[in-house]
């Protein structure tokens, strides 16, 4: 596999070696200038929209490996039945340690669950 060599130049990314051939960037300037503050706020809430939502399917994804209900799920790992739930519908994201032991109880279900008693 040969290697290539690249550099930004004049806002163009263009190889170097023999001959060095011009190639084209990803990002179109002109649409990225003539983007709205209005537009970019509807991106951010899209983006933010979207990562609740995989947060929640994620969330779900977890406790439904741990066989538990949210009731019995919210029990085992210490949390209100109300934050399961809010995790679940994309209401609150997990944070912190939330996050790191829904980690944990992902990658080693049994092993969480048994060391948390």
């Amino acid at each position: 596999m040969a290697r290539l060599r690249a550099r930004l130049e004049d806002g163009t990314l263009k190889t170097t070696g023999r001959p060095p051939r011009r190639l084209r960037g990803r990002i179109d300037p002109r649409r990225v200038d003539a983007t709205t503050e209005a537009e970019i706020a509807r991106h951010i809430a899209e983006d933010e929209a979207e990562a609740a939502r995989d947060a929640a399917a994620y969330a779900r994804r977890v406790r439904r490996r741990t066989g538990l209900t949210q009731a019995a799920f919210a029990a085992r790992i210490g949390v209100p039945l109300d934050t399961v739930r809010n995790w679940e519908q994309g209401k609150r994201l997990p944070a912190g340690p939330a996050r790191a032991l829904l980690r944990v109880l992902d990658r080693a279900p049994e092993a969480a669950l048994a060391a948390l008693g």
